[in-house]
């Protein structure tokens, strides 16, 4: 149901101004990944020396006052000088519901002309390119000034040339995130090794500003904080990631990742019951979609190898009985045909890459027949069909274009919500999606709003739960999340033991790791 504000909207391309249109749900690599600081943005009333207390400090939502045209301009040819949002302290709000929530604020775009919307109206970018907003939002942007070029006001039939800054200030909305903290494992002079909490991008990016680990941190710990990233994780991932304190650290952590001489174990919840012992997936991975970021096996793909080991199994309710059962010879060739149909109970996994290909573990684990349990692409038979494309190498199943043409026709806002891997989930899905526009709109700048994201929106059952030099030097190793400890009334492990056996799988092809 929908709940009070502030509340989420319909997101506004321009939040990723042509990025991937799934880029909130891709495991990024981090081989060779270049590390670099996290800008701060400058504060026109600089705080003292920013504690955990701005939680409190923040608890009080201020009124809003309705219908105001928050961006007067002149008619004048001045270049326009409009708020681009930096409030500190940083407006979060609690209302105990377990979300962090930050108060509408105005924001400032910008993006440079790309090539192609070179010499064309201005108008005729949004409708192609914008296509979240009706035409005449932008229309009236560009009469108001709020849609400007270069600092300055201009019409809709604006010819765009190369080099041109396009700007759309607006009423900015962030969709929630856990309150989880930013849990610190270690921290020297020279790095901070965090968990990082499962829904909250690591930087600013997409529909998210102040609700990213940059910024949650820079509230902590005070506008000079400059971070350099080391290591990256998507939104929905949690666990272990290393947040340099100055650039030579960062840059020596950077090359030990690149040269892979920094062991990496993930968990991650699949379904159905995974085979026991080591089981190596040394299957290439190749990327048929730029544009979505979707990643498949396929035998023209780029080399990738991971080792899994099985750490728990937990059945369904009632699956026990069923088993005990008697099979026929026809129930049994099924289950060797179709394993995917008796997927009700589901194992806890442990990850080994040894490289560091996108969507790796997700695409490896479908591969197996054993997709990560709440993966909204990767296991969703909307998408890849009852199989959820195992043993599907050749495309046999699935052509390429097939599976692009269904997630793209399914839409961002479906993809994220995707629980219906189960036929029985289907109905409850529909109810929920229906339920997301709540019918009302923002006092301020008349945006529809949504109702609060569900627990699935927030996480994907995929932990990056340990990080350790291959020399023995050190060695980070996170709680287990949630979703991996046993279930109310059955037993099971609560950690896990060392990565020998993992590495044991693979140290003659990959000496590299032993």
């Amino acid at each position: 149901m929908a709940t009070s504000s502030p509340k989420l909207e319909a997101s506004p391309s321009e939040d990723n101004i042509f990025a991937n249109s799934f880029q909130d749900l891709d495991i990024q690599s981090d081989k060779g990944l270049t590390p670099s600081p996290v800008p701060s943005q400058p504060s026109s009333d600089p705080p003292q020396a920013a504690t955990n207390n701005n939680k409190q400090q923040n608890q009080r939502l201020p009124k809003q006052k309705k219908k105001q045209d928050p961006l007067k301009v002149s008619d004048s040819d001045e270049p326009l000088i409009t708020p681009v949002g930096d409030p500190w302290p940083r407006p979060y709000h609690f209302e105990g519901d377990g979300l962090r929530r930050v108060v509408p604020y105005h924001f400032t775009y910008n993006t440079h002309c790309k090539e192609r919307w070179r010499n064309r109206p201005l108008l005729e970018i949004y409708e192609s390119e914008f296509r979240d907003r009706p035409l005449e939002y932008y229309r009236q942007s560009m009469i108001r000034g709020t849609i400007f070029v270069n600092g300055r006001r201009v019409g809709p039939d604006y010819i765009l040339r190369n080099g041109d800054l396009i700007s759309h200030t607006l009423h900015r909305h962030e969709p929630p995130v856990t309150e989880d903290p930013v849990q610190i494992i270690h921290e020297d002079e020279d790095m901070i090794v965090i968990n990082k909490p499962a829904g909250v991008p690591v930087h600013p990016a997409g529909r998210y500003n102040f609700n990213s680990v940059v910024e949650i941190m820079k509230s902590d710990r005070g506008p000079a904080f400059l971070p350099y990233l080391c290591n990256r994780l998507d939104r929905l991932t949690s666990g272990i990631m290393f947040i340099a304190k100055n650039p030579t650290a960062a840059e020596a952590l950077g090359i030990k990742i690149k040269d892979r001489t920094v062991r990496k174990e993930y968990i991650a919840r699949v379904m159905g019951e995974f085979p026991d012992g080591e089981v190596v997936c040394d299957q290439p991975i190749l990327q048929i979609s730029p544009k979505l970021g979707l990643n498949r096996v396929r035998a023209n793909g780029k080399t990738a190898r991971t080792v899994f080991k099985k750490l728990a199994y937990y059945p369904a309710e009632g699956e026990n009985d069923v088993n005990e059962r008697p099979k026929t010879p026809e129930q049994v060739q099924e289950e060797k045909l179709r394993p995917w149909v008796n997927k009700k109970g589901y194992s806890i996994v442990r990850c080994l890459p040894v490289t560091g290909r996108t969507h790796q573990l997700r695409v490896h684990l479908q591969h197996l027949g054993h997709p990560i349990q709440n993966d909204p692409i990767y296991a969703n038979r909307r998408v890849w069909g009852v199989d959820l494309g195992q043993n599907d190498a050749d495309a046999t199943q699935n052509t390429d274009e097939d599976i692009v043409s269904r997630l793209s026709r399914m839409g961002k806002d479906e993809v994220a919500e995707a629980v219906a891997y189960y036929d029985a989930m289907v109905d409850r899905y529909e109810e929920k999606r229906a339920e997301k526009l709540t019918g009302e709109l923002c006092d301020i700048c008349e945006t529809p709003l949504y109702s609060d994201p569900g627990e699935h929106e927030l996480s994907l059952w995929l932990h990056s739960l340990r990080y350790e030099d291959a020399g023995g030097a050190w060695s980070y190793v996170s709680p287990l999340p949630r979703w991996a400890l046993p279930p109310k009334g059955m037993s099971g492990p609560t950690s896990v033991g060392g990565m020998e056996e993992l590495v044991e799988a693979v140290k003659d092809e990959n000496p590299e790791i032993s």
